[in-house]
């Protein structure tokens, strides 16, 4: 996963995925203490109240990991529920690849349909 980006001389040079999301730790983080949903580009979302970007690792507090071949649900309706009635964490504090994120967003944005 890499990114070209201009230099200040007009030409340009790639950014390795790792440097790249290392660059929006401070936009993630401004989200600190509130609960977040996480997707990656594995089988696994997860669900908890962000701690902190270290390195190379989010950090979720309380979450809720979720194997989506183990249920039955679709993944939004898992979302929605866990808005719903609570988030059901199964972890005291997780640590998540930044390279394996895809998307995240604050819980209390995901909409109904």
């Amino acid at each position: 996963m890499s990114k070209t980006t201009p230099t200040p001389r007009g030409k340009t040079k790639k950014i390795s995925g790792v440097k790249r999301l290392k660059a929006v730790a401070p936009e993630v983080l401004r989200h600190r203490d509130k609960c977040v949903v996480v997707d990656t580009d594995s089988d696994y979302v997860y669900i908890g109240r962000l701690l902190g970007v270290t390195g190379q690792f989010i950090t979720l507090g309380e979450a809720d990991v979720h194997d989506r071949r183990e249920s039955s649900s679709k993944n939004e309706k898992y979302i929605l529920e866990s808005k719903k009635y609570g988030v059901r964490s199964n972890r005291k504090e997780v640590n998540i690849r930044l390279e394996r994120i895809v998307s995240y967003s604050l819980l209390e944005d995901v909409t109904d349909y």
